[in-house]
C-alpha cells in the first residue's frame, strides 16, 4: 500500500468510487485550491483503495485543528488496516502542520468507523448532537 496526497483533479476523479457520489471536476478544483483542504489516497497495486479527507480549521482563541471530514475504503480492501493507516497518515500531516488536535464526528451505530478510529488511538469525547441547515 502506498499513501499519497492528491494534488490533481485527475487523482480526485480517479478515486470517485470511494465517495458517496460522482466527483465533479469544478468541485475537485475548488477543493484543491482551498487552503487547508487535503485528501490522502491509499493505492494498492496502483488502484485507489481508500481515501481520507481533512480540513484545517483555525479559531482566534484555539489555534488550528484538523477535521477528519471523510474516510472511505473500497469494499474489497476493507479489514486490511487501510482505514487505520489513512487515519494515522492524516494525523501525521496535522501534527506537521502544527494542529493542536484532530477530530471526527461519527454516528454511535457506525461500529466499523468507531473500531477504525479507536485502533488509530482516537479518544472518545462523549456524545454530541449534530444539527444541520439544508441550504440547497
Amino acid at each position: 500500500m502506498d499513501i499519497r496526497r492528491a494534488t490533481t483533479v485527475a487523482e480526485l476523479t480517479a478515486a470517485e468510487h470511494l465517495y458517496d457520489g460522482p466527483a465533479r471536476p469544478e468541485w475537485a478544483e475548488r477543493f484543491l485550491a482551498a487552503p487547508g483542504h487535503l485528501m490522502l489516497i491509499a493505492y494498492v497495486a496502483g488502484v485507489p483503495a481508500g481515501m481520507v479527507s481533512g480540513i484545517e480549521m483555525t479559531h482566534p482563541d484555539k489555534g488550528t485543528e484538523m477535521c477528519l471530514y471523510e474516510l472511505s475504503v473500497d469494499e474489497p480492501y476493507r479489514r486490511r488496516g487501510i482505514g487505520r493507516a489513512l487515519t494515522r497518515a492524516l494525523a501525521a500531516v496535522a501534527r506537521e502542520r502544527g494542529c493542536y488536535d484532530m477530530w471526527v464526528g461519527v454516528e454511535r451505530d457506525n461500529d466499523a468507523a468507531l473500531a477504525t478510529y479507536r485502533s488509530a488511538q482516537a479518544q472518545d469525547d462523549g456524545d454530541f448532537a449534530m444539527l444541520t441547515w439544508p441550504l440547497a
